[in-house]
């Protein structure tokens, strides 16, 4: 199992072309791309991260899914097709990094009393799941708790639909759903293709891995029970610390960790 980051990480720190050598320097063994502006979705674009990764793995590719994923799903054609674009685009990029996966929120729940049909919104990413494959990508559904995937429920009946789709697990969003991470592993089961990862205080408060409460070894043993062997991916807000050394200290963190579960 290798630790990663996203370069979310970094974001207004470190531009997204200059994240890789900072990974490196953390110890990080792979990375996700996190494409925040649509001129990071331009072919030039891709072809410049292309040329800085020094070799790092690029596993993952996620976009700032506000700016089009929910109108992939819109009733109106037009819409969708524009969506399509730039969805092709980031699966574009994805394409020329080696990417394994795109990491996907869909529809966002803008109501309290949205309705959004697992079957419909399965259907659609059997689709969108088939766009993906033909750029040698696989669409992964990831748990957010304003978006469509915000219960273990929405996936357990959702993912008969589209049997193409993975699944990436994020604790921290599991935890703002109310939820348990444990019922999201376990609904996952083998679509679990990435998990992002955070630390939190007793009261639920955002921090940097290695200094809250979360449990990661047991995370860790559930996760090895499961016979998951994909990257645990550093995913952390930039003022959940100060300077990137710090990042450094919570990949040594993990890395204790798993290779004493993984050993």
């Amino acid at each position: 199992m290798k630790v990663g980051i996203s370069t979310a990480t970094f974001f207004s720190k470190v531009l997204t072309e200059d994240s890789f050598s900072v990974i490196q320097r953390c110890g990080g063994e792979c990375a996700e791309v996190f494409l925040t502006t649509r001129y990071e979705y331009e072919p030039a674009f891709a072809d410049l991260l292309a040329e800085r990764t020094g070799g790092l793995e690029i596993f993952s590719v996620h976009a700032l899914n506000t700016q089009f994923e929910p109108e992939l799903f819109n009733a109106v054609p037009r819409t969708r097709r524009d969506a399509e674009e730039l969805y092709r685009k980031v699966l574009d990029v994805g394409r020329k990094l080696g990417a394994k996966c795109y990491t996907f929120h869909g529809r966002m729940r803008l109501k309290r009393n949205m309705v959004i049909s697992p079957e419909a919104a399965g259907r659609r990413m059997k689709e969108l799941g088939d766009i993906a494959l033909d750029y040698g990508v696989k669409l992964c559904f990831e748990n957010v708790h304003w978006a469509m995937f915000n219960s273990p429920e929405f996936f357990a009946e959702a993912k008969g639909y589209c049997p193409n789709v993975g699944a990436v697990l994020d604790i921290k969003q599991a935890r703002q759903s109310g939820r348990d991470w444990r019922e999201y592993i376990s609904v996952m089961g083998d679509r679990l293709m990435n998990v992002h990862l955070s630390d939190c205080d007793e009261n639920g408060a955002i921090k940097l891995i290695g200094r809250g409460c979360f449990p990661f070894e047991e995370l860790a043993r559930t996760l090895k029970d499961g016979g998951y062997d994909g990257p645990l991916m550093i995913e952390q807000y930039a003022d959940n610390y100060g300077d990137v050394s710090e990042v450094a200290d919570a990949v040594r963190y993990l890395k204790h960790i798993v290779g004493g579960i993984y050993a």
